[in-house]
């Protein structure tokens, strides 16, 4: 098309309305006149965390979401998600397997809706964040949008400044004449960096640019510990003492640094020898007793055995409303239900007539339930040592399927179970939840091994569907699902080498980045005033990606759920509110919805004004010109392997490093840890990583409330304490200071009471429960029931107390040898708690609209968390989980508080 088209009606398109290849002068004159100016904007920021007051618009399209709200993401699941364990890329599939994509049909066109400017929308008022939250002081007259925006603004002109500084230093060392080893490598990613010969745990490290894998080098041999200066150990623990520190050191020189040398992997090839032992398939079913039936009708029918199972599927999960209240999952569970009916010819009464069922109203679940929620309880019921037998035969019967042997070394597998047939129930508001998941097969499943490792047998009368040896792949065995027809993956676990390479490569990746992204920036920049429409597309669709941390997007299938990302925005996903706010309202990742407004920079409104022109309408890409391999390839030629997701891990992982260079954490460890979850939280507001209040967090708060109240109520207790031993100090220190405080009074007085009575009998009870067991479980007699009424007595003497405290006003003092200063001395002990849970409550407030966690472990860089830990010495469990830090071990081993990202 020629630039005289330009200003011609756009031809409707066959699947649809289609921007013009170039945009005129004319058109660029014509939108500005359409958008007002109201002096200086501030793009950049989404105001949705910001003070936003009722607007009288109109409500955007919501994608038949009635509730308006975004769920919570869950944070890591220790392996056992398939789609954590699947979540490699392509790379890692067999090539046969990887995901095909077709253009997603258009849908029904409205041509009322073909005027240029939008329809308003009315829109909700939505969370606010106080300045406290993102850690700015609340006195300020500066507004919160403001103040992030100037914020980013620094961080990105520190980043411009940083990347060209880099590159500088590069041209210089290319300069030079090439030395053996370099003065200062810190810029230079930890995967570039020449790793000289060193000894790391006794073993030595050498150089190798080879992809073959590293061979088991011998340990050194240990030096001769010198004795310590202390006092000797007594007899027999100095031996047993001794073992064990001389089993870590072994331990520690067989570990596999393979951080310090990253020349394996490099390449496509991923393993030489790999042994495993296939995957653990779920028991079959066992069919209910003859008195538990379906009802249909209010008559009792029996199934045929297939049936039943998938009957049992709906009725164990009555209890979940959520799901069983859903009109899309009856819907979706009735119509594969009838469909086995059909074919297993339905229900058959007491006297073996046949019984069609026809109507989901008429079906009653609930015999099922109650029989399911029995044996649930009766489980739940079993004695502790019953629990833990039945737990260790589990254990021991799935020991071999928990490891495999890669490349000679023992790794840990992510997840050997084949997942159980039952409903789907996927997340947000997917389309396909209710179906019935088919049981998988053996010869469903196709098995990854090596050329000379004996392959795990199927089970008796079933083979596998196919056996291979792709060095290329990092799954041990696969098969396809019947729901979306996706692959399922057995992988390696969090915490094995491959998938800490992995995500050491994700970050290293996002560090090359800092290179590059000034040019990347002025690039977009410059074309998204371009004439033509594909490259300012492009321009627009980065800038969104870079500054909203939208996901890039991926072409649907028409059987696919209407998931979208940036590049496959619709019409309807976006509504422009001038002069410079754009509203977003979309299904995202996993079905979950995305709603935004953000402030874009006038060009960038400017440009989605003119992509929304029309004749487009309901259904019409907006970005009809751009696909996510050609954004993705166009990022490829700043640096190899660049994608648009990189944007999301390069922008967290900067702005903390960023932040952590200027922080000053002091106080107690609480305070550093609060200092540390502001960076955080700063972090996800920047970068859009937000989530909706979880429904129990008012809950949570008024707890947390209550307890920092009953430990007022104890300083106020202790003082009172004091006052029996010295009945002078009241004059001494003055009244004021034995108040006690006024919103404390007697009916909450007695109500704590109370209920600290009622905690203590509870405690007691279990404590005598749990005894008994251990006692049955060792064969040994049980105690009666009435040491368990001797030891509730002491509940009884704290009521019976409190009530004489109430009566009386006094208090007497408690504990061994009790002096006013030892009392003192408790009352700042409870006080320090006091203050400590205090900014654990309002860490928590201030985290109930932001997903710090998402932030923490897919996008920050792990090593800055550790750097932190170690800069400010707070230790690493109070930010990273037992199963975090096995998944970072390689994070919190390489680093030091000097490192920078």
């Amino acid at each position: 098309m020629s630039s005289s088209d330009d200003d011609t009606p756009l031809v409707r398109a066959k699947d649809g309305a289609k921007s013009n290849e170039r945009i005129s002068k004319d058109v660029d004159k014509a939108m500005d006149a359409q958008v007002p100016s109201n002096g200086h904007i501030e793009p950049g920021i989404s105001i949705r965390m910001g003070p936003v007051d009722d607007m009288d618009v109109d409500a955007p399209a919501t994608n038949g979401n009635a509730n308006g709200k975004r769920k919570a993401r869950n944070s890591i699941t220790n392996g056992k998600s398939y789609k954590d364990a699947s979540s490699s890329e392509d790379d890692d599939k067999p090539l046969s397997k990887r995901r095909r994509t077709s253009q997603q049909a258009k849908l029904a066109k409205d041509d009322s809706e073909s005027e240029l400017s939008d329809v308003p929308l009315k829109a909700r008022a939505l969370p606010k964040a106080t300045a406290e939250q993102i850690g700015e002081s609340s006195d300020s007259d500066t507004p919160l949008n403001t103040k992030l925006v100037k914020k980013k603004e620094s961080i990105e002109k520190a980043a411009a400044k940083e990347a060209k500084a880099i590159r500088s230093k590069e041209k210089t060392v290319a300069k030079r004449k090439p030395k053996i080893e370099s003065d200062s490598d810190d810029d230079v990613p930890l995967a570039k960096k020449k790793i000289p010969a060193k000894k790391a745990n006794g073993v030595k490290k050498q150089e190798s640019d080879s992809d073959a894998p590293l061979a088991k080098k011998p340990a050194a041999k240990k030096a001769k510990a010198k004795p310590a200066a202390a006092t000797p150990a007594k007899k027999g623990k100095a031996k047993k003492e001794e073992t064990e520190q001389d089993q870590e050191a072994e331990d520690e020189e067989d570990e596999y640094r393979w951080w310090e040398n990253t020349a394996k992997g490099d390449g496509t090839k991923k393993w030489d020898t790999l042994e495993h032992s296939g995957v653990v398939f779920p028991p079959e079913y066992e069919p209910l007793p003859k008195n538990v039936k379906l009802i249909y009708d209010g008559v009792p029918v029996t199934l045929h055995k297939d049936a039943e199972e998938v009957a049992t599927f709906y009725g164990s999960m009555l209890n979940s409303t959520h799901n069983v209240e859903n009109p899309t999952f009856n819907k979706n569970f009735f119509e594969d239900f009838t469909a086995l009916l059909d074919k297993t010819g339905h229900g058959k009464d007491k006297d073996g007539n046949t019984v069609k069922i026809k109507k989901f109203e008429k079906c009653d679940f609930k015999p099922i339930f109650e029989w399911f929620d029995s044996e649930r309880a009766k489980k739940k019921a079993l004695p502790a040592a019953e629990k833990k037998v039945l737990k260790a035969e589990k254990e021991a019967a799935e020991a071999r399927y928990m490891f495999c042997m890669w490349d000679g070394r023992k790794q840990k597998v992510g997840n050997f179970r084949v997942e159980p047939p039952g409903l789907f129930r996927g997340r947000g508001e997917h389309p396909k939840t209710g179906r019935v998941k088919k049981r998988v097969l053996p010869e469903q499943i196709t098995i990854n091994i090596g050329e000379k490792a004996k392959v795990p047998e199927a089970p008796a009368g079933h083979r596998w569907k196919e056996i291979k040896h792709d060095h290329e792949g990092t799954w041990l065995a696969m098969w396809q699902e019947n729901i979306n027809g996706a692959y399922k993956y057995v992988m390696l676990a969090a915490n094995s080498d491959i998938k800490g390479q992995s995500d050491f490569k994700k970050f290293e990746k996002a560090r090359e980045l800092k290179k590059h992204i000034d040019g990347i920036r002025q690039d977009y920049r410059r074309e998204l005033k371009s004439e033509k429409m594909v490259d300012r597309q492009r321009a627009t669709a980065i800038y969104l990606i870079d500054q909203f941390a939208l996901r890039a997007g991926n072409e649907k299938g028409e059987d696919e759920a209407d998931t979208v990302g940036c590049c496959s925005l619709k019409f309807q996903h976006v509504t422009l509110r001038p002069p410079e706010t754009v509203i977003f309202d979309f299904l995202g990742k996993d079905s979950i919805r995305f709603y935004d407004e953000v402030k874009v920079d006038p060009q960038v409104f400017k440009n989605l004004k003119i992509f929304k022109k029309a004749p487009k309408t309901t259904g019409d890409d907006i970005f009809d010109r751009l696909t996510t391999s050609a954004l993705n390839k166009h990022l490829t030629s700043y640096m190899p392997g660049l994608t648009a997701k990189v944007f999301r891990t390069y922008n967290a992982s900067y702005t903390m490093a960023r932040l952590l260079k200027e922080m000053k954490a002091t106080g107690s460890i609480q305070e550093k840890v609060k200092a540390y979850n502001d960076a955080n939280r700063e972090v996800a507001i920047l970068c859009n990583h937000k989530r909706t209040v979880a429904a129990t967090h008012a809950t949570s708060i008024e707890k947390m409330n209550e307890r920092i109240n009953g430990l007022r109520y104890q300083v106020w207790r202790t003082k009172m304490m004091m006052i029996d031993l010295d009945p002078k100090i009241k004059k001494k220190k003055g009244p004021e200071y034995f108040e006690r405080p006024e919103d404390l009074d007697m009916d909450w007085m007695k109500q704590h009471q109370e209920a600290e009575v009622e905690e203590m009998r509870q405690k007691i009870t279990k404590k005598f429960e749990k005894d008994n067991e251990k006692l049955k479980a060792d064969g040994e007699k049980e105690m009666k029931p009435k040491e368990l009424d001797e030891r509730l007595e002491k509940a009884d003497e704290l009521a019976a107390k409190y009530k004489k405290e109430n009566k009386t006003g006094k208090v007497e003092a408690e504990g061994k040898g009790p002096t006013v200063d030892k009392l003192e001395g408790n009352v700042d002990k409870i006080n320090q708690r006091i203050e400590n849970m205090k900014i654990q409550m309002e860490d928590k407030e201030g985290n109930k609209e932001v997903a710090l966690g998402t932030s923490k472990i897919n996008y920050i860089d792990p090593r800055l968390t550790v750097v932190f830990s170690k800069k400010f010495d707070v230790p690493i469990e109070r930010f990273f989980s037992k199963t975090l830090r096995e998944k970072f071990d390689w994070a919190i081993k390489s680093v030091d508080e000097k490192w920078d990202f």
